[in-house]
């Protein structure tokens, strides 16, 4: 059974940063895309960004893009976000993600219904 353990949000002020970790558990993951959405109050989820678990491709947000960077530790199984110079309007809960195979348009669709696999959320507030 896939399991997505997320930790690492919290409250921090504009310009500031966070690291959001997303532990894997249930199946091998190199050939999987692991991804992050989020869903602010009153919208949709979003896409966020999404990286192969080799590390040959990642895909980001115009929205995050040269902000937030996606990472992986092999080891311990863990994916990571790193969000510096969050702004108030990256306030929303994130949500890790987990895909087999899903290709750059996918991801930048605008839907996540196809999504097999999510973590709990972890919320991340930015202070103005």
């Amino acid at each position: 059974q896939v399991q997505l353990v997320e930790s690492g949000g919290g409250l921090v002020q504009a310009g500031g940063s966070l690291r959001l970790s997303c532990a894997a558990s249930g199946r091998t993951f190199r050939s999987y895309v692991m991804g992050w959405f989020r869903q602010a109050p009153g919208k949709e989820r979003e896409f966020v960004a999404a990286s192969y678990w080799s590390g040959s491709e990642a895909y980001y947000a115009d929205s995050v893009n040269g902000r937030f960077t996606n990472s992986r530790d092999n080891a311990k199984i863990t994916v990571y976000q790193q969000m510096n110079s969050l702004k108030h309007e990256d306030t929303a809960i994130y949500f890790c993600a987990a895909v087999a195979l899903a290709p750059r348009t996918l991801w930048y669709s605008g839907t996540y219904d196809w999504v097999p696999y999510w973590g709990q959320g972890s919320q991340v507030t930015v202070s103005s």
